[in-house]
């Protein structure tokens, strides 16, 4: 069983002093929504410095970001840029003597270049339209860009045209012919995202070449998917992306495919039209010879094992590299000698890095603690991010057996001084079918031996999701540590990380082994750890968490004290008809409603409203596409109706998410003083 206590961490990140000085307090909102964030890192081609950017916050809740330069050997960094707004999506020149970035410093997203010898950033292009993204060519003679066009203008001068007459037509009304109309928290105008090829010789960019003409899907895939679906081929003639075909089946589909098209434009070729199921992250070896890429295999399902698939550009033989490995990654680069893999996968409710061989298929676990993420691998070392419960997120350094780990930064040090953080462990316990589940208890930060504390249960999301070793900007369960609470977080079945046969085994059964592992994990947990009082318990989630809020008030109607419910799906079949992914519940519930119309009201919230009695608040954002507000305010309808206590906070500007720092303080007011209200009274 894996075990972190809260000495370990703090003494690794080189804190421990601090925290134990008398001046630390409880974490609060206030300190989550200012602490400083890292992003955008960049290693360079020589694999001997790393080009970061830190969005810095005052007191006052006033941000600022700028680039930074630092060995990775360690030492101080130096301050690259200093002009007001946000410099991201940083890439060293081939010859390291520069970098790329984008920024919007004349109002419009372009692409900017600045010398690492000293003086200012020049524009490299000044095209009409946002670039979004970009990649560039292993000989850096050529870019890759993405920026929204309309699919069926021959030029950009067209899309500019088009979204001129957007912004100044006086009617209101959206006309659409096929689906999906809407996508996470926009509705679609038509416009698509659009992959631009131009020439690094000097000049100012003003115009490029559309390599994805005419397609009507999006490339890069929105809303989650960035630049790491599009690569250049070594010898920079083509351009390789994922995207889905055009079709009507858009919304009920999963069939990415990897596509090469030439840089000059033309006709695209299918990659991988045999596989009717998810394909991303195409990589290229160092020396061209391979094309690495993720690949699922059950169409119609998001959670499904990415298997990595290598491709030899020479034989055009391809192989599925270590089929046997249970294990789902996210992530891919290849060592500098091109015959190995370092990976990032869920394992055990930490995001772990491994060594693959290319050739046998052997995976060596590298450094299995907290949520991690590689920035790039140079001849002896690997740069990656670090996160955890008690650590926001930093960058470090190992060698290439997983040894020697070294930090680099402490953007947050001084922040952190001030902050009080709450021991945690990861126990486990028989849960459904006797097998083993795994979770998370994070003491109160003021516990005392021998004293009892009310418990806030979380409960996550997607639902194949987890909520493991890493720090949130949303749902951070440090706060409710901070703020006197016993946290419980369990990884019930449905859960990744820990093999696809449990991932699976949520499917078509949303109310069945996972409301079995919660409730025998609370009990578990509350006989391991007497701290833990389990007769004051409120219970919270998001998405299939606010979810499973509703499925407890009419199955588990005497399990808590309180509940909160974020975004939660009250009734699967409206759900059905308004949701924007329907492969997500035609996946999940073995069809459409028509289809399978038993097993959507088997597991309906709905249905079972004649049990509901627990005070509930809920929370949702009306730009939530994904589970759309009406959820929400018929559920707290329902309560209000008949008279059980309930409290709704609605956000007209939120999606799925809350991202305003303002309202996620609101937020968290709302939710404290709501299980205080039914954990804490005499």
């Amino acid at each position: 069983m894996k075990k972190t206590a809260l000495i370990l961490a703090l003494a690794a990140s080189g804190m421990m002093t601090s925290v134990n000085a008398q001046a630390a307090e409880p974490f609060k909102v206030q300190d989550l929504v200012k602490l400083n964030k890292l992003h955008s890192a960049t290693l360079a081609n020589s694999g001997d410095k790393v080009v970061y950017a830190v969005k810095n916050i005052d007191s006052n809740g006033d941000a600022s970001s700028d680039l930074y330069i630092q060995s990775v050997n360690g030492g101080d960094a130096k301050k690259l840029t200093s002009v007001a707004g946000t410099e991201h999506s940083v890439a060293f020149a081939a010859d390291d003597k520069s970098i790329y970035f984008l920024a919007a410093r004349d109002g419009s997203s372009q692409l900017y270049q600045l010398a690492l010898d000293g003086g200012e950033a020049q524009k490299v292009s000044n095209l009409p339209l946002d670039v979004e993204g970009f990649k560039l060519s292993q000989d850096g003679s050529q870019v890759v860009m993405n920026m929204r066009v309309f699919p069926d203008c021959k030029d950009i001068k067209c899309s500019v045209e088009r979204f001129d007459e957007l912004e100044n037509q006086t009617t209101t009304g959206r006309e659409y012919k096929q689906l999906m109309v809407r996508h996470w928290d926009t509705w679609s105008d038509h416009s698509r995202s659009h992959l631009f090829v131009a020439k690094l010789n000097g000049e100012l960019i003003t115009d490029a070449i559309d390599v994805t003409q005419g397609l009507d899907t999006e490339t890069p895939p929105l809303p989650f998917s960035g630049m790491e679906e599009v690569t250049f081929t070594p010898d920079g003639k083509h351009v390789v992306y994922s995207a889905k075909a055009p079709g009507k089946d858009q919304s009920w589909i999963t069939n990415y495919d990897l596509w090469q098209v030439p840089v000059t434009g033309g006709e695209a070729v299918n990659l991988t039209e045999d596989n009717k199921a998810w394909d991303s992250h195409p990589t290229y070896s160092g020396d061209g010879r391979y094309l690495a890429y993720l690949a699922m295999s059950k169409p119609g399902f998001e959670a499904d094992r990415q298997r990595i698939m290598l491709r030899d550009t020479v034989t055009g033989q391809e192989k599925e590299v270590a089929p046997l490995w249970d294990r789902s990654p996210h992530s891919l680069t290849f060592s500098k000698d091109n015959r190995t893999l370092y990976v990032t996968a869920q394992d055990v409710g930490q995001v772990s890095i491994f060594e693959v061989n290319t050739q046998f298929g052997d995976v060596k676990p590298l450094f299995n603690d907290g949520s991690n993420s590689i920035v790039g691998v140079s001849q002896d070392k690997i740069i990656y991010s670090h996160k955890s419960l008690v650590e926001p997120g930093d960058l470090y350094t190992m060698s290439l057996d997983g040894q020697a780990q070294q930090r680099l930064t402490e953007i947050n040090k001084d922040k952190l001084a001030k902050i009080k953080f709450g021991e945690f462990e990861q126990f486990s316990f028989k849960g459904w079918n006797n097998e083993e589940v795994y979770g998370y208890w994070i003491k109160p930060t003021d516990y005392k031996a021998g004293k009892q504390y009310p418990i806030a249960f979380l409960v996550h999301g997607g639902p194949q999701g987890s909520f493991g070793n890493s720090f949130s900007s949303r749902w951070n369960p440090q706060l409710w540590a901070g703020a006197g609470y016993g946290v419980v977080m369990i990884d019930f079945h449905g859960s990744t990380g820990y093999g696809q046969a449990f991932t699976d085994s949520i499917s078509k059964d949303w109310g069945g082994k996972p409301l079995e592992d919660l409730q025998k994990g609370l009990a578990a947990v509350t006989k391991q750890q007497k701290w833990l009082d389990g007769d004051r318990a409120c219970a919270l989630g998001g998405s299939y968490g606010g979810y499973m809020m509703n499925w407890i008030q009419g199955n588990w109607s005497d399990g808590f004290s309180c509940l909160v419910n974020h975004a939660g799906l009250f009734d699967m079949r409206s759900m059905y008809y308004v949701t924007e992914e329907l492969w997500f519940p035609e996946y999940e519930f073995g069809g459409t409603y028509e289809d399978n119309k038993e097993l959507y009201e088997k597991f309906n919230p709905v249905n079972y409203v004649e049990n509901w009695k627990t005070p509930m608040l809920v929370i949702h954002g009306e730009k939530d596409f994904r589970v759309p507000y009406g959820q929400g305010l018929a559920a707290f309808t329902y309560m209000q109706r008949n008279g059980i206590p309930s409290e709704l906070l609605i956000y007209p500007d939120e999606n799925h998410w809350i991202l305003n720092p303002d309202n996620l303080e609101q937020w968290y007011a709302n939710v404290l003083g709501w299980l205080d209200r039914w954990t804490k009274k005499d």
